[in-house]
């Protein structure tokens, strides 16, 4: 998720709950009373006996409180440098296949790379199937964008074991919610591990350090990379073959973060890029956004091509091949745009020409409060706005519901069609049924991580790529993955986009990728993209995420059935570490 609003989902439990006094009870023996309690000390981390704690787990769940304050401003840390985890044992069925595992939900310390001194308390659930070869079972981290989400929208969205049931891409009514046993599931070919960076869900620095100090495109990447490091070694998964998963700025993330385990000796067998920008300096490209535009109107009846298309995927060729033809010459030539340009334009979009005229022909043409015009000009007679993150979606755009800022609390029409399921059921699955709770609120959505972000980065040659000299954003990573391909030849990447994503558009993408600083004809063949009839948020579209599962299994497949890359690779991370 790119979103940059603020939604803190606080804590509640159900009938039943305990009574007074056990909070404080607790908090004086969480320690005990959290599996696998663990207490960074000066000299290394005193780690439990992990065996004895999977025993113990045979026995039943272990319940996990934890007292500690979360603060979420840029200047907020903790105090204490523990590690917890509540655990818990599930089954479910993928295909016709069961499946035993262990859901575990906790911090793990992340430490500062020059000191080895504590830097952060990292939460995360992972869910394990149990009784498996550490050393052949595939392990993959999952996160968010923002930057300052958590993991909470890809976690009961996409592949855990449980999903929300949505009504997308019509909004899902108020609660009742249900939260259903996961078809799609990617447990069946790997454990998951989904990550929360600092300043979001329950993670936080570990004092002196502070959150700020975690919030930029290196400082962010290089806590992730420790928080992986750490989780390997807590749960001797250092032999596995690895994933990555990243949505959003998550993609970027996912970029540099390859690099910096690569230069740390963790090779990676995989990468998914989920709704990418990689060059931040084309946000906003027209050219890139044309067939997103291309594609909400079509599916809202809009457009006006004759013959009408014969379906969505081949719309979208004939789309990208006029966007970056004819509408790139026009855009070029405005305002003596051809005629004939101008109406296949109106014919595309469903925009009258004195319309499109008056925004210059420019696709992503905002008003003075940042709305993009084409969103709330398509259907605007039926007193409705397209969605950014899913243009499917719509909501109310009259009255004062024009004057609501979309980017504010969540009000963009995507988000308020699944906001208040994401919030009830991770309330009800953390406490309930993971049995992870806390006296803090949960943030999903850190605000002020966005507006403290240190975009400056460099990149594996020692270049800026960050801020330009005139402080813009001109973020690019797209070069920091070329680097870890070009070094690890045999790293898989998918990139994954939905046709009716205006926030990062998949044509865009396309275009990044093809720029891409990778010039061996070998090594791109170990990357692919594919484009699914849904949204930024891919898997809430259920035809989708069962098209995106089976996309991520084969190439998960492909990375591990390759008996000869898994031993470059397992060589190459040996070389880093031995």
């Amino acid at each position: 998720m790119s979103r940059k609003a603020t939604t803190v989902i606080t804590p509640r439990r159900r009938a039943g709950m305990p009574a007074p006094g056990w909070a404080a009870r607790t908090a004086r023996n969480w320690q005990a009373y959290c599996s696998g309690g663990r207490r960074f000390q000066e000299g290394g981390i005193m780690s439990s006996n992990h065996a004895s704690v999977r025993a113990a787990g045979a026995a039943g769940d272990q319940p996990c409180f934890d007292p500690t304050a979360y603060g979420t401003g840029p200047g907020d840390s903790v105090a204490e440098a523990s590690e917890n985890a509540a655990i818990t044992h599930h089954g479910t069925t993928i295909g016709k296949r069961a499946y035993q595992y262990t859901a575990t939900a906790g911090h793990l310390v992340a430490v500062d790379a020059g000191s080895s001194q504590p830097a952060a308390k990292i939460f995360y659930v992972a869910f394990t199937v149990d009784g498996q070869d550490l050393n052949t079972r595939p392990l993959t981290f999952f996160y968010n964008g923002g930057p300052g989400s958590s993991s909470v929208f890809v976690l009961l969205g996409s592949f855990a074991p449980k999903r929300i049931k949505t009504s997308m891409p019509g909004f899902t009514p108020p609660p009742p919610y249900t939260l259903e046993d996961n078809p799609d599931s990617l447990l069946d070919k790997s454990d998951l591990v989904f990550i929360n960076p600092v300043g979001t869900g329950y993670s936080a620095a570990i004092a002196p350090f502070k959150n700020k100090d975690f919030w930029g495109v290196d400082q962010d990447a290089r806590s992730i990379t420790q928080f992986i490091k750490r989780y390997l070694t807590a749960n001797d998964r250092w032999n596995s073959p690895k994933f990555l998963f990243g949505e959003s700025y998550g993609t970027p993330r996912s970029a540099v973060l390859s690099y910096l385990l690569h230069e740390d000796g963790v090779d990676l067998n995989g990468i998914t890029l989920q709704s990418s920008i990689l060059d931040y300096s084309q946000a906003g490209n027209p050219i890139g956004a044309l067939p997103t535009a291309v594609a909400d109107a079509w599916y809202h009846k809009k457009t006006r091509l004759t013959p009408p298309p014969a379906d969505l995927p081949t719309l979208m060729e004939s789309a990208a091949l006029f966007a970056r033809s004819d509408y790139a010459k026009a855009l070029e030539k405005f305002p003596k745009a051809d005629p004939a340009t101008l109406k296949k334009l109106s014919d595309f979009t469903g925009i009258d020409q004195t319309t499109l005229t008056a925004w210059g022909l420019d696709i992503t043409a905002g008003d003075s409060h940042g709305r993009t015009l084409f969103l709330i000009s398509l259907l605007q007679s039926q007193g409705l706005a397209l969605g950014s993150y899913d243009g499917r979606v719509t909501g109310v755009d009259s009255g004062i519901a024009a004057d609501i800022s979309p980017n504010a609390g969540g009000n963009d029409p995507s988000m308020t069609a699944v906001a208040g399921v994401y919030t009830a059921m991770w309330n009800n699955y953390l406490n309930d049924g993971l049995k992870f709770t806390s006296n803090s609120a949960f943030t999903d959505l850190n605000d002020k991580a966005f507006q403290n972000w240190d975009f400056s980065h460099i990149d594996p040659t020692g270049a800026q790529k960050g801020i330009d000299a005139k402080g813009d954003v001109i973020l690019y990573t797209a070069g920091d993955l070329a680097a870890t391909m070009s070094l690890n030849v045999d790293l898989k990447v998918l990139s994954a986009n939905g046709y009716y994503d205006f926030v990062t558009p998949f044509y865009q993408t396309v275009m990044d990728l093809q720029k891409m600083p990778l010039v061996d004809a070998a090594v791109r063949k170990n990357l692919s993209a594919k484009f699914y009839p849904s949204g930024h948020m891919i898997y809430l579209e259920a035809a989708s995420r069962t098209a995106l599962k089976a996309d991520v299994a084969a190439m998960i497949d492909a990375a591990t059935s390759d008996h000869q890359a898994m031993a470059r690779i397992r060589s190459l991370q040996t070389l880093k570490t031995g």
